[in-house]
């Protein structure tokens, strides 16, 4: 339903979340929004793997004996896509925690799973990022002060444009802010009817005490 050969989270199907989803609702009567279960979904799916990494991933083994330690349960094309990425270079730089620069995680973060860019906006995106680099590069041959590995903030102000930078870390911002004040006015909601019930609660007691005193 969530499988694990998908490397980013945004990467997966609609399609899988929310098959995810509906299988929760229809076995569970949760008072919070889809949004926030299909976070919480990216939290398990995370740790999942993290777990299923930690346990059959072996470093210290060739990659045909990685591809044969099949996890439990697991579909065996699922987890030679998982394994080959977690063996590949940007698997172990995204996992170890190195430092992965703008212009990579633009790469990594707008790619679908097959390696082809997310949208026809990414692709010309990424050529220019692409021609700007080797630009640097080319620069760099003749000019020792110009550091290549210093200059993936300026490619990528020069394609998108400071004021596009802005935009995005501005709807990133606002997005959290509206997540938070989700979350607080569900938190609001749900302490509302806990309330509600148990003044309900005391008033049928009431009630049934008063009926007693009757009889």
């Amino acid at each position: 339903m969530l499988p694990i050969n998908y490397e980013l989270w945004h990467q997966m199907p609609d399609s899988n979340k929310n098959e995810a989803l509906d299988n929760i609702n229809e076995r569970f009567a949760l008072e919070v929004s889809d949004n926030y279960v299909k976070k919480a979904l990216e939290k398990k799916w995370r740790d999942y793997k993290s777990i299923l990494k930690k346990e059959y991933f072996k470093k210290n083994i060739s990659l045909e004996e990685k591809l044969r330690n099949v996890s439990p349960g697991m579909l065996r094309y699922q987890w030679e896509d998982a394994i080959r990425f977690w063996n590949s270079k940007k698997g172990e730089e995204l996992s170890s925690g190195q430092k992965v620069g703008r212009l990579q995680s633009f790469d990594i973060t707008h790619r679908k799973k097959d390696g082809s860019p997310m949208t026809s906006e990414a692709a010309e995106i990424m050529e220019k990022l692409k021609d700007k680099k080797a630009e640097y590069k080319a620069i760099a041959l003749s000019d020792s002060s110009v550091n290549v590995d210093d200059i993936d903030n300026r490619i990528i102000t020069e394609v998108l444009g400071p004021k596009r930078l802005r935009d995005k870390m501005a709807q990133m911002q606002v997005s959290m802010v509206e997540l938070i004040v989700q979350l607080k006015a569900e938190a609001a909601s749900r302490e509302a009817e806990v309330q509600r019930k148990y003044e309900e609660l005391q008033q049928q007691l009431k009630v049934d005490a008063a009926a007693r005193e009757v009889e």
